[in-house]
């Protein structure tokens, strides 16, 4: 069967529904009126120049014969301009910030802006509610090396009259202050992004990636949206970031739906997609090779989490394709304020350091809660380590190095120890792994609640290297490590199985109970 997840008024987004991981089980053709558009090996798919407020009828043609059929109606839009008409050159050369930028102000609401065929040099731009930005095939947003013209945005603007502030701005889990972001938006709604074409930090030409840390603010993004609402990112991609990609910042309904995001696996912190302090995302069909984390879901530091108590929620993953990377789905660290009811199903990695991927620390408190949170159906393949949940990561905070964060005394539980609930990993297949099965690693004084594997198999390459498999003070190199777990109070294991592993297929440590219903090593 085939489902539509997105309809706009020139595109539209589609899902087979299998149980799949990424791939089709078979190459389909897609035909629209009748017309062949497109053969498929993916289970989501997006067709792009279609006419507004039309009605059109879709097939999919299965291998074996068998087709699927549905109708669709294109929305309406008050009109569609092309940004070239505002005096775009669209050479790469000569640079178009001021004609996008008055493009984007004078367009009415419900209007499409078109970029056509060619490569649009820029410096950061503002979005507007209400408005659809369109990359035609062969169009590029290519962002300005110029780093001495980027705006800095505060974090927070105090209010003149009064006594409070306006949020801007931030990054890794605090208000800080920020050169803008190529695409930024704040406070706006309906905001859409779609076509096939491109949008390019540049960040391999400029500066962004070489000593940045000493830079006077944090380094943009390429889409930063501050407190967004009803957002849609259809099918673009977006490609080498000056740091992260594409960052909602505590914003509402958020889809990234078919897009692919790109960055060289040794580029510093290019996160793919990295929702923060959110609710409702969705991440769908997409695909990721970047140099950090593919996604990332956040929820501030503990200054964040105190002053806004907004947890990341209601959070779906699905048909992605995950490839180099730190991390393929990654919890935190900044969690400040919870996670929880996250499903990520149905996806592929492939070649990730780590798979699913959970890290926190002491002072992230007591809001830090991540609950109610399932991993289903999931192949990796090559990717070192399966499963990390480590809590005693130390990167990203001045104190890093610190004995309260890496002491293995049994601390007092008080209003800055996180918890962590139940995590449930079922239906994975993993080959080809290399340092562990899986690296779960609990506080001392806050262990976590429960940990399920079912029907869980991994099985190690043969010419495994070693390597660290979670980032924590005094970490030791491992190399074919079985199942290790450490502060779990609750272990079960269903349907498990581990071949090749070095030592045997289980380390289990500081736990209250475990429970073993088919465990084999091999």
């Amino acid at each position: 069967m085939v489902k539509l997840l997105y309809c706009g008024s020139s595109s539209a987004c589609f899902e087979l529904d299998n149980t799949s991981p990424f791939y089709a089980p078979a190459a389909y053709t897609v035909l629209l009126d009748g017309e062949s558009r497109l053969v498929g090996e993916n289970n989501v798919f997006s067709l792009f120049g279609l006419a507004p407020d039309r009605s059109y009828a879709l097939t999919v043609r299965y291998a074996g014969g068998e087709e699927d059929e549905l109708t669709f109606r294109t929305r309406t839009e008050t009109c569609c301009v092309s940004v070239m008409d505002f005096g775009a050159a669209g050479d790469g050369v000569r640079e178009d910030t001021g004609a996008i930028q008055a493009a984007i102000n004078f367009l009415p609401e419900g209007g499409r802006l078109l970029f056509p065929a060619g490569t649009y040099l820029s410096l950061p731009l503002s979005l507007r509610s209400h408005i659809t930005l369109e990359f035609a095939a062969g169009a590029v947003l290519l962002g300005s090396t110029d780093r001495a013209r980027y705006p800095i945005i505060r974090g927070a603007a105090a209010d003149p009259a009064g006594e409070g502030e306006l949020p801007l701005a931030g990054f890794e889990g605090l208000e800080k202050d920020c050169y803008q972001s190529l695409l930024q938006g704040s406070y706006a709604e309906d905001v859409t992004v779609v076509g096939p074409g491109r949008i390019d930090g540049n960040g391999q030409n400029g500066d962004w990636w070489q000593d940045f840390e000493s830079f006077p603010a944090a380094r943009p993004r390429v889409i930063f949206l501050n407190r967004c609402r009803d957002v849609m990112l259809h099918g673009v991609t977006v490609a080498n970031g000056p740091s992260w990609h594409v960052h909602p910042f505590y914003c509402e309904n958020v889809q990234v739906l078919n897009c692919a995001v790109t960055a060289p696996k040794d580029s510093p912190n290019t996160d793919a997609v990295n929702p923060e302090s959110c609710d409702r995302v969705q991440i769908i069909g997409c695909r990721f090779s970047v140099g950090d984390d593919c996604i990332a879901i956040k929820a501030g530091k503990i200054e964040l989490a105190r002053k806004y108590k907004t947890p990341a929620d209601r959070h779906t993953i699905r048909n992605c394709l995950m490839e180099f990377g730190h991390g393929a789905v990654t919890l935190g660290s900044e969690l400040a304020a919870g996670i929880r009811r996250l499903a990520v199903t149905q996806c592929y990695f492939r070649a990730t350091d780590r798979g699913l991927r959970i890290k926190s620390r002491r002072g992230r408190g007591k809001d830090s809660v991540i609950d109610d949170v399932v991993f289903d159906n999931i192949r990796m393949d090559r990717v070192l380590t399966p499963i990390v949940i480590n809590l005693w990561y130390n990167c990203c905070d001045p104190d890093r190095y610190s004995e309260y964060v890496w002491s293995r005394e049994k601390l007092p539980v008080d209003d800055r120890t996180p918890r962590m609930g139940r995590f449930t990993f079922r239906n994975m297949e993993c080959t080809g792994a290399e340092v562990a099965a899986c690296y779960i690693d609990g506080l001392t004084e806050s262990p976590i609640e429960e940990v399920d594997l079912e029907n869980f198999s991994v099985t190690f390459a043969e010419d495994a290297r070693p390597a660290v498999p979670a980032m924590q003070n005094f970490a030791q190199e491992r190399c074919r490590l079985g199942l290790y777990l450490d502060n779990v109070r609750l272990i079960r294991l269903k349907n498990v199985t581990v071949r090749g592993a070095v030592g045997g297929g289980l380390a289990a440590d500081h736990f209250e109970h475990i429970e073993k219903d088919g465990f084999t090593e091999l």
